[in-house]
């Protein structure tokens, strides 16, 4: 009679996992289907600060490293290698946009966005542009797509920014990017 291992994951075996895949850009997570092997206490914070067992991860490699193998199924997250998938805790988006380039004018204007990570995203209908408005206060939270399914919360100083690059267009105030409108607010919510 044959035995299974059980496999505790761990953040280090991960990294030695992906460590040892090579490959130029991305790993090709979305072509792995390994088993569930568990939660891993493994936190990313709204700011994009990352935790491992309640400590932050200070390594700005390693965390890239992590990122890599990220993917998101509806609203849960994991991190995949080849032989393992291990479930992480995302408070709100696993990135923040902390800058971005706007070039072009109107429909042809073009925003690409930099991560804390150094992700690089031009905003189209391939990477799309949402604000969420909070149902009491109003607030809203916008989000660019990086890759896959996973976004990056845009942080404050980048969302004003875009507000500056406003326009009206069929009843909604929002931003052109890639030949595609992303509203922010009705036009008929804000004042005269």
């Amino acid at each position: 009679m044959s035995r299974q291992n059980t496999v505790t994951p761990t953040a280090e075996g991960l990294a030695a996992s992906v460590s040892a895949f090579k490959t130029r850009g991305l790993p090709p997570v979305e072509k792995w289907n390994p088993p569930f092997c568990g939660d891993l206490d493994m936190q990313i914070k709204r700011d994009g600060t990352w935790f491992y067992q309640g400590t932050p991860i200070g390594r700005k490699r390693l965390v890239k490293l992590f990122a890599s193998i990220l993917i998101r199924e509806g609203d849960e997250y994991f991190l995949v290698t080849p032989v393992e998938k291990v479930g992480i805790k995302v408070e709100d988006a696993p990135f923040v946009a902390i800058d971005f380039e706007a070039s072009g004018k109107g429909r042809d204007q073009l925003l690409t966005f930099q991560t804390n990570l150094d992700d690089i995203a031009a905003a189209g209908p391939d990477l799309p542009i949402r604000f969420v408005r909070d149902a009491d206060t109003q607030e809203p939270s916008p989000y660019v797509r990086i890759r896959r399914n996973l976004e990056a919360l845009i942080d404050r100083k980048s969302f004003y920014r875009l507000i500056e690059l406003g326009v009206h267009h069929d009843g909604w105030f929002g931003v052109w990017s890639g030949g595609e409108f992303f509203g922010v607010i009705p036009s008929s919510e804000l004042p005269d």
